[in-house]
Formats: structure tokens, C-alpha cells, sequence
């Protein structure tokens, strides 16, 4: 996927809203190296101009990314709903892990970093420093991201691949509308208890599966909408498996803090200029 900062600002009112952050800038993504694959979704990078800082809003999604930005090495938690990040101008280089995989890199449960970015010097020490010296010194930016994944890859070798069971949860409700699981019957197909299934998504993605639930829905929309760029808000509703549509306004309202026809409008930027990039 691939979007300018330019092309963005042109089109979306500055006192409008807030740029969604794969918006606010030239976001690329791949996937991770062989080594990295069975824990990370894929690898990543944002190329932020050389312009004022860019007001953004990250939306749930649902996953955890560790992140190389400002010579800093960090985690990004899981958010429940948008959080609002200054952008400044550089390059950011992101690992997106794959669900139920966080947890074993990172030596805690999810729901104790729910919508924060934390350094990971608190949670590795000197070996976080090393990774953050090593990316600022090699010389070469378009080199930085394949530097990162060998790092991690160093990391990799000693942790467990996630529990089968979270990519299943998450295959459950985020497939088609016609064959999705209901969250209640979840218990049953994951054969755990409903406390225990709480209490086990709280430690796997920071939060239960109802919020999971919500959060997989807005991806659905934002895909259905990048694929139908002239659909209207009913039908994508339908197609992302909503109520209706008055259920989608408030659902994108209370998760992304904006309108849904100002969210849809801000996704379906490349599509409408024929971009076609992703």
C-alpha cells in the first residue's frame, strides 16, 4: 500500500479531521523475512516528507508492532480505539506481529499496554539499546529495514511461534459474512470456557473478544472500501458485516473518532486518483 503526504493533504481539509497514519506519508509494506515469518505478519515502513509535523490518527486494528522511529526502538500496543500520534518528518520502520504472538517477544500480557507505545529498553534493557544503536549507525536509510528483521531474526531463534489457537480466533470472526463465527460460540469452538477464553484474549490481544469482535468489523470496512471506492455507506455496511448503516456511523465514531463518510473518504484516496498501489 502506498500513499503521499501531498496527495493527502490536498484532498482532506486541514480542520477537518486528523490524517489516518497509512495516509500521512509514503507507507509501504512486505513481507518479513523467511526467518520472521511464522511470528510477524509482515514489514513495514512509513517515509514521512520533509514538511511540518503530521496530526494522525492510528485506528485499531487489533495487532502490535515494534517500531524504529526518532533513532528510538519501541512497542506499540494494541489500541481499543484511535490514538492520536504526531508524525514528524523521517522514516519509521515497523514489524506487525502476528496475532497471539506479541506476548512471548515481549514477557507480559497485552492488556497491560493497551493504547500505549512503550520503550523496549523497559522490557529487553541493554539488548534494546543495542538494536537502537545499530539501526542509527548503519549509514544507508534504504537499508535500515532489512538490518531491523536480521536483528529480530537474532531474537527469533529463542521464541515460541504464538499459539495456534489466536490466528483461529481471529480466522472465526474475520472471515466472510456468511460463514463467521458469532463471538458467543466461541467457547465451543476454541474449547475453553467463556471467563477462560476472557481472560486468555485479554493476554493475547488486550482485550476480550467482543472489542476484538468490533475492531476486526472496521478492518473489513476499510478493506471493502479500498476494493469498492464508489460504495455507498449501506452497502459497505453490509458487505462488512454491520446492522446497518446508522450501526456503522456509530461504530466508526466511538473506534476512529470521525465520521464513517470522512473515514471512507480518507481511504479511498489512492482509488479515486487511480493510483492502484498496495
Amino acid at each position: 500500500m502506498c500513499c503521499t503526504l501531498a496527495v493527502v493533504c490536498a484532498m482532506i481539509p486541514a480542520d477537518e479531521c486528523h490524517i489516518l497514519a497509512f495516509r500521512a506519508g509514503t507507507y509501504n509494506e512486505t513481507l518479513a523475512i523467511p526467518t520472521l515469518r511464522p511470528h510477524f505478519l509482515c514489514a513495514w515502513t512509513n517515509e514521512i516528507a520533509a514538511v511540518k509535523r503530521v496530526q494522525s490518527t492510528v485506528i485499531p486494528d487489533g495487532c502490535v508492532d515494534l517500531l524504529w522511529r526518532d533513532n528510538r526502538f519501541t512497542v506499540v500496543g494494541p489500541d481499543a480505539s484511535a490514538a492520536r500520534r504526531v508524525l514528524r518528518p523521517g522514516t519509521i520502520l515497523g514489524l506487525r506481529f502476528r496475532p497471539g504472538a506479541a506476548e512471548k517477544w515481549l514477557g507480559l500480557p497485552l492488556d497491560a499496554i493497551v493504547g500505549q507505545e512503550v520503550s523496549m529498553f523497559e522490557l529487553w534493557g541493554k539488548r534494546a539499546i543495542e538494536v537502537a544503536e545499530e539501526l542509527e549507525a548503519e549509514p544507508i536509510a534504504g537499508n535500515r529495514l532489512a538490518l531491523f528483521q536480521e536483528l529480530m531474526a537474532d531474537v527469533a531463534v529463542a521464541i515460541r511461534p504464538p499459539p495456534a489457537e489466536a490466528s483461529v480466533m481471529v480466522r472465526l470472526l474475520d472471515t466472510q459474512t456468511e460463514g463467521r463465527v458469532p463471538v458467543s460460540a466461541l467457547p465451543d469452538h476454541l474449547n475453553m470456557s467463556e471467563r477462560t477464553l476472557r481472560r486468555w484474549s485479554r493476554r493475547h490481544f488486550g482485550y476480550g473478544p467482543k472489542t476484538l469482535d468490533r475492531i476486526l468489523r472496521l478492518q473489513r470496512l476499510k478493506a471493502c472500501a479500498e476494493v469498492l471506492p464508489q460504495g455507498s455507506l449501506a452497502s459497505l455496511a453490509i458487505d462488512a458485516g454491520y446492522a446497518d448503516q446508522p450501526h456503522l456511523s456509530r461504530e466508526v465514531h466511538a473506534l476512529c473518532g470521525m465520521t464513517a463518510r470522512e473515514f471512507v473518504r480518507q481511504l479511498v484516496i489512492d482509488a479515486t486518483l487511480g493510483d492502484g498501489k498496495r
